[in-house]
């Protein structure tokens, strides 16, 4: 079977357990920081799909991964995984369930960069233009990037808007070339 067939089943499972115990943003911010782990951690992958580690081991690993304490759903989840033998596609699962819930919560992830770090006011009035625009809820990403030199890069969904001045500045080059 194949790899996205399998995650997506998965995390469909998870995510329909966790709407109906009522804990689906909870179990959201574990799977979050399992995909987390597995990016972070390059060798977490390798471990978890090592045949010669026990399945208690690979548990503990994993529960650890997730952060913090897990709910008894997440725990339980992972035994299944483990038990049936997927726990190669757990990255998969953490991923898929990850974008399943945020079509479900109609969550958009967007992106503000800016030259210099903007107040909590600024980002708040950006956040809600892009809420306003798209009838969902923003998880809103900063970043100060210098090399823009003034302005911001905003992003969401496929939309990009570059107000920067390094992009104006581009612009003004490439007419001046032709």
């Amino acid at each position: 079977m194949d790899i996205g067939v399998i995650s997506v089943r998965y995390a469909r499972a998870l995510l329909k357990s966790a709407t109906d115990a009522r804990i689906e943003d909870a179990v959201y911010a574990e799977m979050q920081q399992l995909a987390k782990s597995y990016i972070e951690v390059p060798a977490l992958k390798s471990t978890i799909d090592n045949p010669m580690l026990s399945k208690d081991k690979k548990e503990v690993l994993l529960l650890t991964a997730v952060g913090g304490q897990p709910s008894d759903l997440t725990r339980r989840f992972v035994r299944l995984v483990l038990a049936e033998e997927r726990e190669s596609v757990m990255q998969f699962i953490a991923n898929s369930y990850v974008t399943l819930y945020r079509k479900q919560k109609n969550v958009i992830r967007g992106k503000l960069t800016t030259a210099a770090r903007v107040s909590a006011a600024t980002e708040q009035k950006m956040r809600q233009m892009v809420e306003s625009r798209t009838n969902g809820t923003v998880e809103f990403e900063t970043e100060v990037n210098p090399d823009i030199i003034g302005g911001f890069i905003l992003e969401y969904d496929t939309y990009r808007m570059d107000a920067s001045v390094k992009a104006k500045l581009n612009t003004i080059l490439t007419q001046l070339k032709k």
